[in-house]
C-alpha cells in the first residue's frame, strides 16, 4: 500500500526547529517498518521510489523517546544481539525518521522519452520532474535481483544493443542516448519498447523476466547494495540476477522472528538488569552475583537477588545442551519448546501481580464437550506479549526455505539491536489428542500425502540453494501439515463467527516429536487486540462447535472438484488439497506463506476418508 503523500515539516515542539533538516517524503505505520517496509525493501511515495536505508547510524539519528528500547531477553539470546528498539514513530512533530534513498535512479520522462538516471534531467531541487518538458519523471519499473540479496538497476543499455553484438561491453560506449516509451497497443511488455539514438534497432521488453535473460547477456550480479549507500562496497557475487517488477513481493520478503513472554521473564522486572546478563552469566556463586549487583546499583537492588538467580537457572537450562555449538534452527526450536511447556501448564492470574503479561489458565467450564473431536487441552491465554523481530531479508527465496547464508543484513557492521514490535493480545491454545494422532499418522495414506508435500518443499528449497547439500530438511510431517490446516479453517471460522477480521488473528504453531499443539491469537495492538472475543471460542462448548462447523466448511470448495483431487498446487507443488477459495490466509496470518497445506488430511477424500483426522465429525 503507498503510504499518504508527504505533508509539510512543522517545527518541534515549543517552536524549535527540528534535529535534522532533510525532506519528508511520507508516513507509514510502524508495524509496516517491520512487515512490509522494512530495511532493503522498495517504497512508492507518489510518484516517485525509494529504498529503505540500512540501520548503520540509526542509533544516532533514532530518538530514544521516538524509537525506545524493548527486552525479550530469550529471543535476543537467540539472535544474538542486547536489545531490540522500536521503529520511530512517524507524526507531525517527529524529529527523524526512517531514512530513506532514491533507487532505482534510472527514469523515464513520459513526454520526451527519454530514459537516464535522475540526476542527469536537472530536475529542480526536492522534485522529480523533467528539466525539459517539466513533467513527473517516472522511476524504472523494473530491477534486477539474486538470491543472495543484492539489488541492481535493469540494464537497458545492455539489453537494447544486444543484436548489435555489444551487450557485454561497458554500457554508454556507443554514446547515444536511451529511451522507452509504449506502443499502447497492450499492456504486455511487447508494448514496452526500448531504443538507442545510435541507430541499434528498437526491442521491446518482452523475454526479458525470463530465468536466463540477463545470463544470454554476459551478465552476471555486481554484487550491489543500494540501501547500505553509495559508500559501502559492493560484495562479489557470481550469481546470475533476475528481473522484477519494482513492486514485486519478490524484491524483499522480511525473515521475522518471534517469541512469546513466558515466565519467568514475563513481568518485565528482568528488564532493569538487560544489559548485566551476559556479565551475570559468567559468574558462578551466588556470592559473586550478588557482588557484582551491589557494585553496580549499590544496596538498593532493582530486582531481589532470589528472582536473579532464578532467572540466570532459567537461561542455563535452555542451552543445557551447549548453545554455542548449536545451530540457530536447533535454537529456535528450543525456544518454542519451552513456550509449549509453559502453554500446557498455564500461569494463573491470581498468582501474579498486574504487570504479570503472560496469564494462561484452563477453561471454566468442563472440557467434556471436546470428547470424540479429537481436541484435548485448549488454555485460554487471556494475556500474551510477543516480540518480533526483523533478523534480515530476502530476495526472490522464500524466507522460510532460505538459509542464513542467503539473508541479507540490515546494517554494513554488526550491530547490538534490531528493530523490531511487539503485540499484547489474546489467544486459545489447544492440542491433538495424542493416542488417536499416533495411529492416524502411520496410516499409509497419511504418510503418502505428507510425502508428496515434503518432497516439493525439499525440492524447491534445492532449487534456490547455492549449495543444495547445505539445505536443512524440510520440515513438513503429517501432524505439522494437519495442525497448519487446522489452524487456517479455525482462523477463518472464528473470523466469520466471532467477529474478527481474519488478518487480525495468527497462527503458532507446535508441530515436533513430543508436540502437537498450536496457537490461533490476535495478531495486531489495535482495538481487535485484547477485548475478551476471541478467549471466550475457547471455552469447551464453543470450542467444539467451532471446530465441527470448521470441518463442516472445509469439507467443501467452490473449486471442487479440482481442488480437493489436485496432485500438486501452490508454488513448487507444495501443497495439495488447498486453494484461495477454502483454507488459504492473508499471508500475515500465516507462518508458512500458504504453503504446506492440505485439507484432505482434516476431510478425508472422496475415495479415501480415512485419511481425514476429522472425518468422523463430518457424520455426526
Amino acid at each position: 500500500m503507498t503510504p499518504p503523500p508527504a505533508r509539510r515539516r512543522r517545527s518541534g515542539a515549543g517552536g524549535s526547529a527540528p534535529a535534522h533538516n532533510l525532506p519528508r517524503r511520507g508516513a507509514i505505520r510502524r508495524a509496516q517498518a517491520i512487515t512490509t517496509y522494512g530495511v532493503g525493501s522498495l517504497i512508492a511515495v507518489d510518484h516517485e521510489s525509494f529504498i529503505v536505508s540500512g540501520l548503520d547510524g540509526a542509533d544516532e539519528h533514532w530518538s530514544s523517546d521516538e524509537a525506545p528500547r524493548i527486552h525479550e531477553r530469550r529471543l535476543a539470546r537467540i539472535l544474538k544481539v542486547d536489545y531490540f528498539r522500536l521503529p520511530p514513530a512517524s507524526d507531525e512533530f517527529s524529529r527523524d525518521g526512517i531514512r530513506v534513498r532514491r533507487f532505482p535512479l534510472m527514469h523515464s520522462c513520459p513526454d520526451c522519452t527519454e530514459l537516464r538516471r535522475h540526476r542527469d534531467f536537472n530536475s529542480p531541487p526536492g522534485k522529480s520532474l523533467c528539466g525539459t518538458c517539466e513533467a513527473d519523471l517516472v522511476p524504472s519499473r523494473f530491477v534486477i535481483a539474486c538470491e543472495a540479496g543484492h539489488l541492481d538497476e535493469f540494464p537497458y543499455w545492455h539489453w537494447v544493443h544486444r543484436a548489435a553484438g555489444r551487450a557485454t561491453t561497458t554500457a554508454g560506449q556507443c554514446g547515444g542516448t536511451l529511451r522507452l516509451r509504449s506502443s499502447g497497443r497492450s499492456s504486455s511488455l511487447r508494448s514496452i519498447l526500448v531504443s538507442c539514438s545510435c541507430g541499434v534497432p528498437e526491442v521491446s521488453m518482452e523475454g526479458s523476466f525470463r530465468k536466463s535473460a540477463l545470463k544470454d547477456l554476459g551478465l552476471r550480479c555486481r554484487g550491489t547494495r543500494p540501501w547500505l549507500g553509495t559508500s559501502v562496497p559492493a560484495e562479489s557475487c557470481s550469481r546470475t540476477p533476475r528481473t522484477l517488477q519494482r513492486g514485486s513481493s519478490a524484491v524483499w520478503q522480511p525473515v521475522l522472528k518471534s517469541a512469546l513472554s513466558i515466565p519467568p521473564w514475563s513481568d518485565g522486572r528482568a528488564d532493569k538488569l538487560a544489559e548485566y546478563w551476559d556479565r551475570l552469566r559468567e559468574l558462578d556463586s551466588r556470592a559473586e552475583v550478588e557482588d557484582r549487583l551491589k557494585f553496580v546499583f549499590g544496596d538498593d537492588l532493582p530486582v531481589p537477588i532470589d528472582e536473579v538467580m532464578a532467572l540466570l537457572a532459567a537461561e542455563r537450562e535452555e542451552d543445557s545442551t551447549g548453545d554455542e555449538v548449536r545451530s540457530f534452527d536447533h535454537r529456535y526450536r528450543a525456544l518454542r519448546n519451552k513456550e509449549y511447556e509453559r502453554l500446557c501448564t498455564g500461569n494463573d492470574e491470581r498468582e501474579h501481580s498486574h504487570h504479570e503479561q503472560f496469564i494462561c489458565e484452563s477453561p471454566l467450564t468442563s472440557p467434556a464437550a471436546l470428547d470424540g473431536t479429537g481436541i484435548t487441552g485448549p488454555m485460554l491465554v487471556k494475556k500474551l506479549r510477543e516480540v518480533r523481530a526483523l533478523k534480515a531479508f530476502t530476495r526472490l527465496a522464500d524466507p522460510n526455505s532460505a538459509t542464513e547464508a542467503y539473508e541479507a543484513a540490515l546494517s554494513d557492521k554488526r550491530l547490538r539491536w534490531l528493530p523490531a514490535m511487539e503485540v499484547r493480545g489474546e489467544g486459545v491454545f489447544l492440542r491433538l489428542a495424542t493416542d488417536r494422532l499416533a495411529t492416524w499418522e502411520k496410516l499409509p495414506a497419511v504418510m503418502n500425502r505428507a510425502r508428496r508435500i515434503r518432497s516439493a518443499h525439499q525440492r524447491l528449497m534445492e532449487e534456490w540453494a547455492s549449495d543444495p547439500s547445505q539445505v536443512q530438511p524440510s520440515p513438513v510431517t503429517p501432524r505439522m501439515v494437519l495442525l497448519h490446516t487446522l489452524a487456517h479453517v479455525l482462523i477463518n471460522e472464528w473470523s466469520l463467527d466471532a467477529g474478527y477480521p481474519a488478518a487480525a488473528l495468527r497462527e503458532r504453531l507446535y508441530a515436533d516429536e513430543d508436540m502437537a499443539g498450536l496457537l490461533v491469537y490476535t495478531a495486531t495492538s489495535d482495538s481487535a487486540g485484547s477485548l475478551g472475543g476471541l478467549v471466550a471460542q475457547g471455552e469447551p462448548g464453543k470450542l467444539a462447535d467451532a471446530i465441527r462447523s470448521a470441518i463442516r466448511r472445509a469439507s467443501w470448495c467452490s473449486a471442487d472438484p479440482l481442488c480437493v483431487e489436485a496432485e500438486a498446487s501452490g508454488t513448487g507443488g507444495t501443497n495439495l488439497a488447498a486453494c484461495h477459495a477454502c483454507v488459504m490466509l492473508p499471508e500475515t496470518s500465516c507462518e508458512h506463506n500458504n504453503i504446506l497445506l492440505d485439507r484432505a488430511l482434516l476431510v478425508g477424500t472422496p475415495e479415501n476418508p480415512d485419511v481425514g483426522f476429522f472425518a468422523d465429525l463430518l457424520h455426526h
